[in-house]
């Protein structure tokens, strides 16, 4: 996608390209992208601040993509990770070269639809695959799927259930969904699937982690999702008896991610790609920055972990590689982490005095972020 804010090319203009994720639980990539654009417009007017919103397969995929040309939501009610109905989407993009499907876990079987509730037993994946399955039987010619935020630890078997897949126990009946229904399957027929689209399913994740052990899907992300320390035992051992079961490596980077849904993804005939590097690919980030004067990026919450394939750490590399100079806006920037490659890191909680008033009122505080970096330009 591509939107600019303020003045035209001409000459002594300064442009600007704001590549922000979404600040999660708090405000989505685009909205955060147009808040810091107009802070820059309003004290640098000579500036020409071009949109391009980031994701990395979790959160705020959707969005991202959503103001591309010829982007289509595509309503799909789902069974959401607490077996509520859940009125999601689905993106489609029709270009000159076919039609793709974008399919975001995170609105369909994602750890924000259950507030503040946690199911680390009983949430699963099928919504997701609901989603996948509704972009297929439209037609799509490829599909992109964000993985992030999953509220389950299903190791992806309620996906490859929505997709037609034939999940039994020992007595040929199906299984219970969620991490509690792995523990009873015994045989995983995916014949029955819907196979991925002609031009193919590339899964977009920001995490290497494979499916079990201490770096494995219920070892790292299970305590968000409610398990404690004998539940990521329990949940490994299960996640464990499901993987023979898949034609997929276990061991493969990304495998551990959403709970294990990478796995199944894999097993089902996707691909699994660095998530912000193949949304930047697709938005055509690259060409965006090496015309550009300064580059914005950002989270919710910058840490060590930024700089290792989250959105901060991509733009970085991209701008770095540019020789362009690159500012961050993040809700919160933990004490730990590296600020040293930014020629500006300013902080929301800074700006508003914590993070309780941060998280109520982001828009100005991005806002007054741009106004900051403007005033610099």
């Amino acid at each position: 996608m591509s939107e600019a804010i303020g003045a035209g090319r001409g000459a002594g203009t300064r442009r600007v390209v704001v590549a922000v994720d979404s600040f999660k639980g708090s405000i989505g990539a685009a909205a955060a992208a147009r808040a810091v654009a107009e802070g820059i417009a309003s004290t640098a007017p000579r500036a020409e601040v071009e949109l391009r919103p980031m994701a990395d397969g979790g959160e705020g995929t959707l969005e991202a993509f959503s103001a591309a040309p010829g982007a289509r939501r595509m309503p799909v009610d789902v069974r959401g990770p607490d077996g509520a109905t859940v009125a999601a989407q689905w993106l489609l993009l029709e270009r000159a070269d076919g039609a793709t499907g974008v399919v975001e876990l995170a609105s369909t079987s994602g750890l924000e639809l259950l507030g503040e509730r946690r199911l680390p037993w009983s949430a699963d994946t099928y919504g997701f695959g609901q989603a996948i399955a509704a972009a297929l039987a439209h037609g799509v010619d490829r599909l992109v799927l964000g993985i992030g935020s999953s509220a389950s630890t299903d190791g992806g078997a309620g996906m490859l259930a929505a997709l037609g897949a034939r999940l039994r126990d020992e007595h040929g009946a199906p299984f219970l969904p969620g991490a509690a229904g792995l523990e009873s399957i015994v045989s995983v027929d995916l014949s029955t699937c819907a196979p991925p689209p002609t031009g193919g399913a590339i899964v977009l994740t920001d995490v290497t982690n494979p499916l079990l052990g201490e770096r494995g899907a219920a070892a790292v992300f299970g305590p968000q999702k409610g398990l404690d320390g004998a539940g990521i035992a329990r949940a490994d051992r299960a996640l464990a008896r499901f993987a023979p079961l898949l034609d997929a490596d276990p061991e493969l980077p990304g495998s551990g991610a959403a709970g294990g849904t990478g796995f199944a993804l894999r097993a089902w005939g996707a691909a699994l790609v660095p998530g912000a590097a193949a949304v930047a690919e697709l938005i055509g980030l690259d060409s965006a920055i090496r015309s550009a004067d300064l580059v914005v990026t950002g989270e919710g919450s910058y840490d060590r972990q930024s700089l290792d394939g989250k959105v901060p750490g991509f733009v970085l590399a991209v701008a770095r590689d540019a020789g362009v100079p690159i500012a961050l806006v993040a809700g919160r920037i933990d004490p730990a982490a590296d600020r040293a490659p930014f020629s500006s890191a300013i902080a929301l909680t800074e700006l508003a005095g914590g993070g309780a008033a941060a998280m109520a009122a982001p828009a100005r505080w991005l806002r007054q972020a741009g106004e900051a970096l403007g005033s610099r330009l």
